[in-house]
This record gives structure tokens, sequence and C-alpha cells, in this order.
């Protein structure tokens, strides 16, 4: 790529957020509020993640299974059926039993900060490559998801009660002043 290729993919990717830093500066706002009321009720965010997930995989469930039979001749059918079937399983163990629902969404909020993080400091060292400004603030909010994927892990099964709407909140709290501090930089550049 030449350098006159990349000064305009710079200067686009510029343009383009600042065109929308309000989308980004509200985006921030609302994952900081979300976030604040995660930390400040984490056990109550926990079995609230557990219920909001219950609740879809049932639902998803049971309108995988509706479209199952509805075209049973297509190739694929007893994979579907089995697929729908245990969405439905997933979703009523997790609204019948939340607190060890909670257990197994804990595994799942490791793997999810490992991957956020990870994909958080690709995205940060992106931005970094391009020029845009506030991209720490990316890398930290990366760095902070590793972090916490870390914590669950060492304190699990204990941490399972309130890890999740605890670290949820944090997560949300960073990746919220991370966009807000990115579209702030981006109005005023």
């Amino acid at each position: 790529m030449t350098m006159q290729q990349q000064n305009t993919i710079q200067a686009a990717i510029k343009s383009t957020i600042r065109e929308h830093f309000t989308l980004f500066l509200i985006e921030g706002i609302v994952l900081i509020v979300l976030g604040a009321l995660a930390i400040l009720l984490p056990p109550i965010a926990t079995i609230a993640v557990t219920i909001i997930l219950g609740w879809i995989f049932l639902v998803s469930g049971i309108m995988g299974l509706v479209a199952t039979f509805g075209a049973r001749g297509a190739p694929g059918f007893w994979w579907a059926l089995v697929s729908a079937v245990l969405a439905i399983a997933a979703g009523l163990v997790l609204l019948v039993q939340p607190a060890s629902g909670a257990l197994s969404l804990t595994l799942v909020m490791i793997a999810f900060f490992i991957v956020e993080g990870v994909a958080t400091i690709m995205y940060a060292l992106e931005h970094r490559r391009e020029l845009s400004g506030r991209w720490e603030w990316m890398l930290a909010s990366g760095i902070i998801d590793l972090i916490l994927a870390a914590i669950i892990l060492t304190g699990f099964p204990g941490t399972a009660a309130w890890a999740l709407g605890l670290l949820l909140g944090v997560n949300l709290l960073f990746g919220g002043t991370a966009l807000v501090a990115m579209a702030l930089q981006a109005r005023s550049g």
C-alpha cells in the first residue's frame, strides 16, 4: 500500500469517526450507566443475566423446534431437532435454577473476557496505526478484560454469585469510558 493510499484511508477513518462521534458518545454514556448499576448490585445483575439468557435460550429453542417440524423434509432435520431441544433444555435450567446456571455462565464469562480483551487490544493497536486519538483507552480496556478473566478464574466457583454482575459492570464501565474518550477526541480533533 502506498503512502498516499494510507493517508487517504486514514483521512476517511478520521472523517467517519468525527461524523459519528455523537453515536459513540451516547453508546459510551449508556455503557457507563449500565456498568455502574451492575457494580452497585452484582448479585442482582448476575441473576438478571442468567434469567435473560434463560429466556433467550427457551424462546430460540421453541422457535427452532417449530421451524424444524415445519421443514421436516429438509436436510439436517435430526441435527436441527437436537439443537432446538438443547436450547430449550438450557433455557429451562437457567430459568428454574438461575444460581446453578450462574456457575456455567461464569465459565462462559471467563471465555468472553479473554476473547473481548484480545479483540479490544487488537482494535486499539489498529487505531494506533491509523493515528486515532485516545487509542490508549481501548488498550487499557482490553488489558482490564484479561485481568478480569484471571480474577474470576482464580476464585471459581465462589466468585459465581457476584462475578457475572460485578465484572460485567466493570467491563461496561471501562468500555463506555473508552468510547466517550474516543468520541470527545474525534469531536475536538
